[in-house]
């Protein structure tokens, strides 16, 4: 074989390779019916997944999220096992001891923000919203300690009302490695995830992606071996 033809033919069978092992290009990554076989595959793993954080009503649920921030849910609930029992109602927080209280919470991090957080969602859920929890984002922001993801929590969780996408840390890196936001800002993500994803699924997609963050999706290695999306998946860091 001379031996342009036998470059050209070596050329062609490394394109035909790359090609076959390339990842997907933008648009087949937000493809509606990859994203429909993604969220098949989350529905199979993760059926029944909720909000772990134990909450009676959608008040302690606001301040179960607060107190969430840069902490597991696992020591938040250790926390709040004994301080909704202490204070009971939105008036028990906003009147409390704030050296009281920082002590009360101090397990979870960053106390002192977090009690006046805290303090302050109980005066204006008191003496804004007549001292029930609001229903929409609008007003859910006013609240101090409520941004996005919080008010996102309480809405779907308590309310069932889908106004956004909750994007935790495992969401965000759930969804960087499943190709459906590059973006690393949370409200960035948000705005991905509720274009690509039906609004009937918002509020469970978040619950199953938290769930797959701390189960299989590990931040630092990830259990691929254990993953039912793996091959959907086209992550550098995969670890098979």
């Amino acid at each position: 074989m001379p031996a342009k033809k036998k470059k050209a033919k070596q050329a062609s069978v490394k394109q035909k390779t790359k090609k076959a092992t390339a990842k997907p290009t933008s648009g087949v990554k937000t493809d509606p019916k990859r994203v429909a076989a993604i969220l098949k595959k989350l529905d199979e793993a993760y059926p029944n997944a909720v909000c772990e954080l134990n909450h009676e009503n959608a008040f302690q649920l606001l301040i179960a999220t607060i107190l969430s921030a840069q902490c597991t849910d696992v020591r938040v609930n250790q926390v709040t096992a004994t301080l909704f029992k202490k204070y009971p109602t939105p008036e028990a927080f906003a009147h409390a001891n704030p050296s009281e209280l920082e002590q009360d919470i101090r397990p979870t991090g960053f106390f002192r923000n977090k009690t006046k957080s805290v303090m302050g969602a109980s005066k204006a859920v008191i003496e804004r919203f007549s001292g029930k929890v609001p229903r929409t984002m609008e007003e859910m922001l006013t609240i101090p300690g409520a941004a996005r993801k919080t008010s996102n929590v309480v809405l779907g969780t308590a309310y069932g009302i889908a106004s956004g996408v909750v994007v935790d840390t495992h969401v965000q890196r759930l969804s960087n490695r499943l190709d459906l936001s590059h973006n690393e800002d949370p409200k960035k993500i948000e705005q991905d995830l509720m274009k690509i994803l039906p609004q009937e699924r918002w509020i469970s997609f978040s619950h199953q992606m938290i769930w797959h963050g701390r189960r299989v999706c590990y931040a630092r290695s990830p259990n691929c071996a254990e993953c039912n999306m793996e091959r959907l998946c086209f992550s550098k860091d995969k670890t098979i």
